[in-house]
C-alpha cells in the first residue's frame, strides 16, 4: 500500500513566528489574517477555513477523510485499459490494481470494503441529494432517471461515498416534502398581504394521457410594499371543472374573495395557438406538429371544451367583472393579426431566415458574436434555437442585426444565392422600423422576463397594468404618421389590429386609473384632463367603497400600527400658553387627494415606492393604487414553463411526460423561494 502523507491544517497557512511551547503565528494564505495558536491546538485555524473559507474548509475535510478511508491526496495513478489508452485517472489505495480498468473500477464502486458510505444524515450526503433533485425540477426531468445505470455509475465515480436515494424516496418524500416547505411559505406570505392579484395559465398537454395543466399565479404586495409572485398550483385538468379547481386552490390559500382582478386569456392561452413568430422567419422542424395543431384549432377541441365560444362564456360567466386580459398576450395577438393579411412579407422573410440559418451554418461563433451580442441573441439555426429566439420581438432584434450588418456577413460567409436582394432588404428595413414601437413596447413589459440563461431561475419583477394605456396611446400615434410604401397593406392591417385587441385599453376606467395613478404619468398622457379626471374619481370612489365592504378573515387582518409617541412638549401648560392651539387637521376627500396628487410634478420613481414614501399624504389614494399596481402588464413565469415542458416532453421525439409533472413545475416556478 503506498505511503500516506499527513494532512495538516497548517498547510492552508504561513508560520511567520515559532516560539516557545509550540506557540506559533501564522498568516492565511487566503486573506492574510493573522492566527495565533499552539501547533497541538488547531481549532482557531480550523474555525477561521470554515468561517472565511468554505471552499478551503471543504478541501480540508475531504482530504482527511480521503486519508482515513485509505485514498491519499497524491500521488495520483491513471489506469489503463485498451493498450494503453487512458481512461480513468483514480488515486492509488489498497485493493485498487494498476494493471487493468475493471478491477480498479470494481474497487473503487465500492469492492472489497474499501470505501465507507456516508450515513444517511451526513451533510454530504444530504447535500448530493438535493442537488439531484434541483437539477430534476429545473430541467423538469423523470425522477426515475436516478435508477439510471449510467446515472449511478456517473455518482459512484464523482463520489463513491455517496449512496444514491431510490426514486420512490425523491418521488413520494423529497419533492413533497418541498412542496409543503413552498406551500407553507407562500401561505405565511400571503396572511399578510396589503393586496393581491392572480394569473390563470392553461396548458394543453402533448400527450393523449392528460388534457394539460391549469397554472395558478399570485402577484402580492407584502407589508414591506414589495411585489412578489408565487405560483399557488398547477393542477391537472379536468374536463368541465377548472373554475372549482380554481376556487379549491383560493380557498386552500386563503385568498378566496381578496383578489383585486384575475387576469386569463383562454384564446391565447391555449396550446392550439402557436407563440407569435415572423411569418417564415423561424425555419420549425415540426411540422408535422404544426400541421395537427392547425387542425386542432380548426376542429375547436380545446381543453376539453367544445369551442372559444363556450370558454370565453364561462370565463365571463364565472369571473364576471374581476376577469382582466393579459396586456403582453393582447399585444402579441396584435402583431400577430397584423401580420397574418401582409403575404407580400413571408417570402422576403422567409429568404431572410434562409441566410440567417446559412451564416449561422458557416461563421464562427466568435465572429458572429461581434454581430449577434445582444441578449437571447442565440447563435445558431432557428430550428435549433433556444425559447428566446422562438418569440417575434427577439427575431424581429435578429433581423435587424441582420439588416444592419449585411455587408459584413456577406465578407464572412462568402457570396451566394441566399444573400439578400435590393428590394428584399428595403422591404424588410420598411417592415422593422414599423414594428419596432411594437418591440419597445414589447420590451418594456416582457423583456426582461427570460430566466437567467445561466441559473433559470427568473427574479421578482413586477410590471403593472400602467404601462399599458401609454403603450397603446404611442402605437396608435406611431401607426397614423408612418407610411409603408413597399408593403401598403401593413399598416392597414395593423391599425386594425390595434383597434380591435388594444384599443378598447383606452376607455377602461381600471386602466386609466392605474396609469393616472403612476407617478411618471399621472394625466399627462391625456388629451381630456377633465374627463379623465372625472372618470379616475368613479373609479376611486367605487374602489374604496369595495374596500370598506370588505370582511377579511380575521387571520388575514393586518395588525394595527402602533400610535407614534407624543412628545412631552406637546402636553398644553402655562408656560406655552401664548403660542396659538394648532387647528384640527380635516381628513382630506378622495377629490381633495388627488387634486393635490395631481398638481405634483410626474417623477421617474418607481411607482411602488412613491407610494410607500406618500401613503401618508394621500391614504385613501395609496389604498386604492397599491390594489391597482398589483395587476400584471405580462404574462407569468409558469407560462414560460409550460412552452418549456411542450418543447421538451414531445412525445414524437421519444419523451414522455414525467410522473407528477405538474409538482415539477409547481416547484420549478417557486425555485426561488426554497434555493436562494
Amino acid at each position: 500500500m503506498a505511503s500516506v502523507s499527513k494532512v495538516s491544517i497548517l498547510d492552508y497557512f504561513n508560520i511567520v513566528f515559532e516560539g516557545e511551547n509550540g506557540k506559533i503565528e501564522s498568516n492565511c494564505k487566503a486573506c492574510g489574517t493573522r492566527i495565533q495558536a499552539k501547533r497541538s491546538v488547531t481549532s482557531n485555524f480550523v474555525t477561521h477555513l470554515k468561517r472565511k473559507h468554505q471552499a478551503m474548509y471543504d478541501d480540508f475535510v475531504k482530504r482527511k477523510d480521503m486519508k482515513r478511508e485509505g485514498y491519499p491526496s497524491a500521488p495520483m495513478h491513471t489506469l489503463t485499459a485498451n493498450g494503453g489508452n487512458a481512461r480513468y485517472t483514480l488515486p492509488v489505495a489498497a485493493g485498487v490494481g494498476v494493471g487493468g480498468g475493471a478491477g480498479g473500477m470494481a474497487a473503487l464502486e465500492g469492492g472489497g470494503g474499501v470505501v465507507s458510505k456516508f450515513d444517511k444524515h451526513d451533510p454530504r450526503q444530504v447535500l448530493i441529494s438535493e442537488a439531484i433533485a434541483k437539477m430534476i425540477v429545473r430541467d423538469l426531468q423523470p425522477v426515475s432517471m436516478v435508477e439510471n445505470c449510467g446515472f449511478r455509475v456517473l455518482l459512484q465515480l464523482l463520489e463513491p461515498r455517496y449512496t444514491p436515494d431510490p426514486q420512490y424516496y425523491i418521488q413520494n418524500q423529497l419533492l413533497p416534502a418541498y412542496t409543503y416547505q413552498a406551500q407553507m411559505t407562500i401561505r405565511q406570505a400571503l396572511a399578510s398581504a396589503h393586496a393581491l392579484s392572480l394569473s390563470l395559465d392553461v396548458w394543453r398537454a402533448p400527450s393523449p394521457a392528460t388534457l394539460g395543466y391549469l397554472g395558478v399565479t399570485c402577484h402580492f404586495l407584502s407589508l414591506e410594499w414589495q411585489m412578489r409572485s408565487a405560483l399557488l398550483a398547477c393542477l391537472p385538468l379536468t374536463a368541465n371543472r377548472i373554475l372549482s379547481d380554481f376556487q379549491e386552490v383560493c380557498h386552500s390559500h386563503g385568498v378566496s374573495g381578496r383578489a383585486f382582478r384575475v387576469v386569463c386569456d383562454p384564446l391565447l392561452a391555449t396550446a392550439t395557438v402557436k407563440p407569435c413568430c415572423l411569418p417564415g422567419f423561424c425555419q420549425e422542424e415540426d411540422d408535422e406538429d404544426d400541421a395537427e395543431r392547425r387542425n386542432d384549432a380548426k376542429g375547436g377541441v380545446r381543453n376539453g371544451h367544445a369551442g372559444d365560444e363556450a370558454w370565453e362564456d364561462s370565463w365571463e360567466r364565472d369571473l364576471g367583472v374581476s376577469r382582466l386580459d393579459c396586456f403582453s398576450r393582447s399585444l402579441s395577438h396584435c402583431v400577430r393579426e397584423g401580420l397574418r393579411s401582409c403575404t407580400q412579407l413571408a417570402s422576403a422573410l422567409a429568404k431572410a431566415g434562409r441566410f440567417y440559418s446559412y451564416i449561422t451554418t458557416v461563421v464562427p461563433p466568435e465572429k458572429l458574436s461581434q454581430v449577434f451580442d445582444g441578449p437571447g441573441m442565440v447563435i445558431g439555426a432557428l430550428g435549433n434555437a433556444s425559447p428566446a429566439v422562438q418569440d417575434w420581438a427577439t427575431q424581429l432584434k435578429v433581423l435587424r442585426r441582420l439588416l444592419d450588418s449585411v455587408e459584413v456577413l456577406v465578407e464572412m460567409s462568402g457570396p451566394g444565392e441566399m444573400v439578400l436582394g435590393v428590394p428584399e432588404t428595403a422591404l424588410l428595413r420598411e417592415f422593422t422600423d414599423t414594428l419596432e414601437p411594437f418591440m419597445e413596447a414589447w420590451d418594456m413589459v416582457c423583456g426582461e422576463q427570460q430566466p437567467d440563461t445561466q441559473t433559470d431561475v427568473q427574479t421578482d419583477r413586477h410590471v403593472s397594468i400602467s404601462l399599458a394605456l401609454p403603450c397603446v396611446l404611442g402605437l396608435r400615434k406611431h401607426l397614423s404618421e408612418t407610411s409603408t410604401p413597399h408593403c401598403p397593406s401593413l399598416i392597414a392591417s395593423l391599425s386594425q389590429a390595434a383597434e380591435r385587441c388594444l384599443a378598447p385599453i383606452l376607455e377602461d376606467p381600471l386602466y386609466i386609473t392605474a396609469t393616472t395613478l403612476d407617478p411618471q404619468f399621472k394625466l399627462t398622457w391625456s388629451s381630456d384632463p377633465e374627463w379623465h379626471r372625472q372618470v379616475v374619481l368613479e373609479e376611486l370612489s367605487k374602489c374604496a367603497a369595495e374596500s370598506n365592504t370588505e370582511r377579511l378573515p380575521h387571520s388575514h387582518a393586518s395588525p394595527a400600527p402602533a400610535p407614534s409617541p407624543v412628545s412631552s412638549l406637546a402636553r398644553p401648560c402655562k408656560l406655552f400658553s401664548f403660542i396659538k392651539q394648532r387647528p384640527m387637521t380635516q381628513a382630506k376627500s378622495l377629490e381633495q387627494e388627488l387634486a393635490i396628487y395631481l398638481r405634483e410634478e410626474p417623477t421617474d420613481e418607481e411607482a411602488l415606492h412613491y407610494w410607500r414614501r406618500k401613503a401618508i399624504d394621500f391614504p385613501l389614494l395609496a389604498q386604492v393604487a397599491k390594489r391597482a399596481l398589483t395587476v400584471p402588464a405580462c404574462s407569468t413565469l409558469v407560462e414560460s414553463i409550460f412552452s418549456k415542458a411542450e418543447r421538451c416532453l414531445r412525445p414524437k421525439r421519444g419523451r414522455f411526460l414525467p410522473k407528477n409533472l405538474e409538482t415539477l413545475i409547481y416547484l420549478k416556478a417557486n425555485y426561488r423561494l426554497l434555493w436562494t
